[in-house]
């Protein structure tokens, strides 16, 4: 039995980056791309806006109906559970993704996270055998995105052909604007309590009381709980066996900063990257990005902190 994620027939992930000018050249760039992954067996995934996704398939014809279609608003409504279901989708097959961002209407920490995760899918797909083209749309893409499209991807097309990215940076060695610049402290009204092994079951209590009365909705207070539980488990198990967590509210999210005094950050890219089903670690971050709009890490001063941000919900 072929082991999940594993290379078929010696192919590795193809990661290109795709930018165009106009809904025609759009079409003229996917179109072959897919009848010819079509014709090799290929599972096929695109992702775009409607109105494309409409061209796409009146220029396919009959062969629409063998392409999976998804719309980008919705698909790459968070980075990180949009990785999920790429890695779920890529898994153990041969595939192609044509993939293109929603960038209207997100803000400058949504736009950060978006170029991340372009980054990010180079880790997460290495073992698969897809190949994914990132379409960027000159007309609407930020200018942001558009500074890291050579950055985030191995290989470019363009009109002639496929050539490696002198500017391509490995995910592990991306620092993007304020990656490294200190954490804001704490805002008004911040809560902290201190917690070991035997008051997890507490502290769990404590986050979900304190988030259901700052007007949290049900199932973010159960992410925000499970969230934190993984992170303060982590510091119980493999820092110092102890910690505090510090919770406030700003705007329309709260935020649960959990500090570890013997944590140590040595994953370059750390809960970005699904754990193997057979391994034991590497959940906790992993589940707190799948659940939480925002996971910062920092490590200063021999301490570890993991700072969440979840929104109030409706």
């Amino acid at each position: 039995m072929r082991p999940d994620g594993a290379r078929i027939k010696g192919e590795g992930l193809r990661h290109v980056g795709v930018p165009y000018d106009s809904d025609d050249a759009y079409v003229r760039l996917v179109l072959p791309r897919v009848r010819t992954a079509l014709t090799e067996g290929r599972r096929v995934l695109v992702i775009t806006r409607p109105d494309k996704l409409d061209r796409l398939a009146e220029a396919l014809g009959r062969d629409a109906e063998r392409v999976d279609r998804r719309v980008a608003a919705s698909w790459y409504g968070h980075p990180y559970r949009t990785l999920a279901a790429l890695h779920e989708y890529t898994r153990g097959r041969r595939t192609l993704v044509v993939g293109e961002p929603a960038w209207e209407g997100r803000n400058e920490r949504e736009v950060r996270e978006l170029i991340r995760h372009e980054s990010v899918v180079n880790a997460a797909l290495a073992r698969s055998s897809a190949l994914v083209f990132c379409m960027y749309d000159l007309r609407r893409t930020p200018p942001a995105a558009l500074e890291y499209h050579e950055v985030n991807h191995p290989l470019l097309l363009d009109a002639a052909g496929e050539t490696p990215s002198a500017g391509f940076v490995p995910p592990g060695e991306l620092v993007l604007d304020g990656d490294r610049a200190p954490l804001p402290a704490p805002g008004p009204g911040a809560v902290t309590i201190r917690f070991t092994a035997r008051e997890l079951r507490r502290l769990r209590r404590s986050v979900g009381d304190w988030a259901s009365t700052a007007g949290m909705a049900r199932d973010h207070v159960t992410s925000l709980v499970i969230s934190v539980s993984e992170i303060a488990a982590n510091s119980v198990e493999h820092g110092a066996g102890f910690g505090t967590i510090t919770m406030w509210k700003t705007g329309g999210e709260l935020l649960c900063e959990i500090a570890d005094p013997g944590g140590a950050l040595d994953d370059p890219l750390p809960g970005y990257i699904p754990p193997e089903p057979e391994s034991p670690r590497g959940y906790g971050l992993w589940i707190s990005r799948q659940l939480c709009d925002l996971v910062e890490l920092r490590a200063e001063g021999g301490v570890l902190r993991v700072r969440l941000h979840l929104s109030l919900g409706e």
